[in-house]
């Protein structure tokens, strides 16, 4: 026989797709009604319009339904003014301490900060990124990216993702692509806009997708820099003394040179450097033939200049073996590549 407490009981398995949260903890179920097999209530959504609205609803019809409804009759609504304030009060009082810095910030937090810069752009460091965060994500580690070039985001585009942040009041929650959680100034332009800041705003920006962004529980947070040595590897050199860094460069050793002062911009502010990413290594024929594009040499000069080690060399990709976004599979050759990285970043 069903009863309000075991309709109750069974919704706490479903979570809002994006707080990662109970519906049930939430205070989004009300006025459940029972008669015999048939259940109905309401699931009061965060924000009007909210996108995996289809999503909740198939996940409480599914967990009715297993515990012997026949028929689940569900209407949504929208929480109140007050009621946002209040959740968004208690997700603040989650991510924040009381200095008002992000908790995962904090020494004990277990969240890894790993950014990933490069002396110039067209290297490939935003290829590194995304492959590197989805490796991880396959592995079963909880992972989100925040696009802090600012100028030349391209995350989003890269993932293939049109979907906005949800806004619930001032808290940001991140868009989710392939179990990466992803924030990007690419969100906030319109019709891909230029941004012309200067670094009291980029500071802001920053800082915001830290403080302001309900991330939940993570693993890693990899940081997509801009290129080169200027105001944001600055400013996330100072709010992130904990991070550690992979440098990218292409074996052409111009791009090795110039990526050297990021490396050493790094071991400047303490930062500790993994090691050195090769990307665009050579090029792989169907025979096996390894045919050196850019030439040979300019991740190892770097990472002896750096006394550090290469870590990854990745080869030029095959048009079949990628997924028409960014992100390679797992099987292909470039997907392995990554999936060796991100199992010598865990064990290491």
């Amino acid at each position: 026989m069903l009863t309000k407490e075991n309709v109750v009981n069974a919704l706490k398995d479903v979570q809002d797709p994006e707080l990662h949260k109970s519906v049930v903890e939430l205070n989004m179920v009300r006025n459940v009604q029972i008669d015999g097999t048939h259940v109905s209530l309401e699931v009061v959504l965060t924000i009007k319009g909210c996108p995996l609205k289809a999503k909740i609803q198939q996940d409480v019809e599914d967990a009715l339904k297993a515990i012997g409804a026949t028929e689940v009759a569900l209407q949504f609504g929208t929480m109140t003014d007050e009621e946002r304030m209040a959740l968004t009060a208690s997700l603040k009082t989650q991510n924040v301490n009381k200095q008002g810095m992000p908790k995962m910030l904090e020494p004990d937090s277990g969240v890894q900060f790993i950014a990933i810069t490069s002396g110039k752009g067209g290297v490939g460091k935003s290829t590194v990124t995304i492959n590197l965060a989805t490796a991880l994500a396959r592995l079963g580690k909880r992972v989100g990216i925040v696009d802090a070039d600012i100028y030349g985001f391209s995350i989003p585009a890269m993932m293939r993702t049109q979907q906005k942040p949800t806004m619930i009041d001032q808290t940001a929650i991140p868009v989710e692509v392939a179990g990466v959680k992803i924030m990007s100034m690419g969100f906030y332009t319109k019709d891909n806009q230029p941004v012309m800041w200067r670094g009291p705003m980029l500071n802001k920006w920053i800082r915001n997708f830290l403080v302001n962004t309900h991330w939940g529980e993570l693993d890693y947070l990899l940081i997509d820099l801009p290129p080169g040595t200027g105001d944001v590897a600055i400013d996330v050199a100072a709010m992130i003394p904990q991070a550690k860094e992979i440098i990218v460069t292409t074996p052409h050793n111009t791009a090795s040179y110039v990526a050297s002062r990021a490396g050493m911009m790094a071991i400047h502010t303490k930062h500790e450097v993994l090691g050195v990413v090769e990307n665009m290594a050579y090029f792989e024929t169907p025979d096996g033939q390894k045919n050196y594009i850019l030439g040979q040499g300019g991740g190892d000069n770097l990472a002896r200049s750096l006394k550090c080690e290469v870590i990854a060399r990745v080869p030029f990709a095959k048009p079949e073996e990628n997924l028409g976004s960014s992100i390679y599979d797992e099987d292909s050759v470039v997907g392995e590549v990554f999936t060796n990285l991100a199992e010598d970043i865990i064990y290491s």
